[in-house]
């Protein structure tokens, strides 16, 4: 919180776009607004978003869809599979809208984010619902803003936005009564604030603070003794005193892994260094797009954990010659690391690669000895360049390129179109 010498003031904003998954999928089909949809995890596995309709039922994240399925018919409720080309999409359009109201813009995650805003406090609330119209009329979203002096505090009022119809999806701290917010504070428990989880919770109610308005009135600086400095700063935030300021640049990355669990068990070694072949190739696009290399390369594959008459958790770690992020010498490694730890037979329900020891690419010069004219052509991040293009699967080394989707590929199998980012799935509309 800042008060500006021309009588302004300064505000964070927490914008996040509500149930964003299942919210993604009515932007592009109306018919199901007001019923009850879920989206479900990799391979149709589990429930990873719900409609309040289908929260209303009793659904919960993390429920599997094979426990749900008989029940559908009844319920009325519909399943799609997670369509992350189509959610990552309109999560960038989303982004690239609130930062045109804002001066910095922190992206928390692919549904939220925080935005700073300057003005009079009740021009803040117009702000806000600015930014709700905005985001609905262009991309279709219905998103809740919550405006206060700290992010703490912004997310508390966007959680009384999403909460209370009354007020339009948009709360501004500066702007609620006194008495509300303290009325409010007093009767939510204190896992309803940011930060604050199961665990730590209970052991704040082991010392007497059971709401919100416990944990504000308690002392920061023996709550830091007891726990942490992150516990005193959120009692400052929540006495509005910023602590935690914006992070608008991303922190490197220490490590990048590519993992996935496959649709129909792999059982051979030479299926299996397919699937090593695809998702080096797959990790060095990431490294590419990144402006990263590696060091290291960790290749792992395992059997379900649920399969009790067989059990195989093969694992590697490739020291590489030099940093890289060449997708033929990582591809290679990869290839060579499980090869002979494979056990031909036993069903693998699993694999991936992970790259470590990752530094900016460029940064050291290079040997000529452990020059590659691969990475000199900046193959990887050609090869990102087209897939973005025409799709996975259109290019790549070996059998990662121009072949049939492989078996044990993911299985999407209520997958619905890529509306924004495929010519060929673009909606059709006709008029009357």
């Amino acid at each position: 919180m800042r008060d500006l010498p021309d009588g302004r003031v300064e505000r964070t904003a927490l914008i996040d776009v509500n149930s964003f998954y299942v919210s993604c999928e009515r932007a592009f089909d109306p018919k199901l607004e007001g019923r009850p949809v879920v989206v479900l995890s990799n391979n149709d596995g589990c429930v990873v978003a719900r409609s309040n309709e289908a929260k209303a039922l009793g659904i919960e994240n993390g429920d599997p869809w094979f426990k749900l399925v008989a029940d559908a018919p009844r319920t009325g409720l519909i399943h799609r599979s997670s369509n992350y080309e189509l959610y990552g999409d309109l999560s960038s359009r989303v982004m690239e809208l609130i930062g045109r109201y804002s001066y910095l813009v922190e992206v928390y995650s692919i549904d939220e984010a925080f935005a700073m805003l300057r003005g009079e406090p009740h021009d803040l609330e117009r702000v806000g619902r600015e930014i709700k119209a905005a985001v609905a009329r262009h991309v279709g979203l219905p998103v809740c803003v919550g405006i206060a002096p700290t992010k703490t505090l912004a997310k508390f009022v966007n959680r009384i936005a999403k909460q209370n119809p009354a007020l339009g999806g948009v709360c501004s701290y500066d702007t609620l009564p006194v008495t509300h917010r303290d009325h409010i504070m007093s009767r939510v428990p204190v896992t309803g604030i940011w930060g604050i989880a199961g665990r730590l919770g209970k052991r704040l109610n082991a010392l007497g603070i059971f709401t919100i308005a416990d944990l504000k009135a308690s002392d920061p600086v023996v709550m830091r003794k007891k726990f942490s400095v992150l516990m005193q700063r959120t009692i400052m935030e929540l006495n509005e005193i910023p602590c935690i300021s914006l992070e608008t640049a991303i922190a490197s990355k220490k490590q990048l892994i590519f993992s996935r669990s496959f649709s129909k068990p792999v059982t051979s070694a030479a299926r299996m260094n397919e699937v090593m072949a695809i998702y080096a190739q797959q990790a060095a696009i990431r490294l590419a797009k990144d402006h990263q290399q590696a060091k290291l390369m960790s290749c792992f594959a395992g059997t379900s954990h649920f399969n009790d008459r067989v059990s195989s958790f093969p694992s590697a770690t490739v020291k590489l010659a030099a940093p890289t992020a060449d997708p033929v010498i990582l591809t290679k490694a990869a290839v060579a690391a499980l090869e002979d730890r494979i056990v031909d037979g036993v069903p693998y329900a699993r694999a991936g690669v992970m790259l470590m020891d990752l530094s900016p690419a460029g940064a050291a010069p290079q040997l000529p000895a452990f020059a590659t004219a691969h990475e000199e052509k900046h193959i990887g991040a050609l090869l990102g360049d087209i897939m973005d293009r025409f799709g996975t699967g259109s290019i790549g080394l070996g059998r990662a390129g121009m072949v049939e989707a492989p078996d044990w590929g993911m299985k999407r199998l209520a997958l619905s179109p890529r509306y924004t980012t495929e010519w060929d799935e673009l909606l059709v509309v006709k008029a009357a």
